[in-house]
């Protein structure tokens, strides 16, 4: 993109029709990190919330030194709890191993699920251990969304000691829960994986038996039998 349309993005950016601010943000798309991050700022504190939203969205794709910081300042601190979301997980789109800690202290300090679940999220997508604790906890929560947040990331982290754990929900009523537990089950190579993987293929829902079909064909590939 030329030097010319960035400086027409630039000038968008400060329009006072939040439209074509917003297609200004979405037109950095296609421009380099280091250009497209310092346009993205301008409106990072824009009146529009849906602005805002698709800017700190932007700063978990435009990865630079910049987004970090600015992305753990907004989570801890922003007003809106929407934006709180949007941080956390723009943090797992950077899978940066320093997001742990801040991403740990939302999970357990911040009062709004949606906080919470972006922050269960992202911590699958960091892929740390360390979670482990954080996720067991979470499968207790009366969220059902966060439960489905906590199992994903499970088979994300391949925590495998918490297999147990997680096998709770093999007759959960919601769907979607059932869902993630036959997609996670994929990512823990151990015999107990395999024989609720053998259920779940039978459940009732097409979702949960494909994703169980799916996990299963991937574990019998690695070698884990039920012996």
């Amino acid at each position: 993109m030329s030097q010319l349309s960035l400086d027409q993005i630039a000038l968008q950016l400060e329009s006072p029709n939040s439209r074509d601010r917003m297609v200004a943000l979405a037109s950095l798309r296609g421009v380099s990190a280091e250009e497209a991050v310092p346009l993205i700022k301008k409106v990072l504190q824009d009146e529009n919330l849906q602005i805002r939203s698709m800017a700190v969205f932007a700063l978990g794709l435009k990865q630079t030194a910049d987004c970090y910081p600015i992305l753990v300042n907004l989570l801890e601190s922003d007003p809106d709890y929407g934006i709180r979301a949007d941080a956390a997980g723009a943090l797992g789109y950077l899978e940066d191993i320093r997001a742990f800690e801040p991403l740990s202290r939302a999970f357990y300090e911040d009062t709004d699920w949606l906080v919470r679940f972006s922050a269960a999220v992202s911590l699958g997508n960091l892929k740390d251990p360390r979670a482990h604790d954080l996720l067991v906890k979470a499968l207790d929560s009366e969220e059902v969304v966060l439960q489905q947040a906590a199992i994903a990331a499970i088979g994300e982290i391949k925590d495998v000691s918490a297999v147990d754990q997680i096998l709770r929900f093999v007759q959960s009523s919601d769907w979607l829960v059932r869902q993630r537990l036959a997609e996670a089950l994929g990512n823990l190579p151990v015999a107990k994986s395999l024989s609720a993987l053998k259920y779940l293929e039978k459940d009732s829902h097409p979702h949960v038996s494909e994703s169980a079909q799916i996990s299963l064909k991937r574990l019998t590939e690695t070698g884990v039998s039920e012996g």
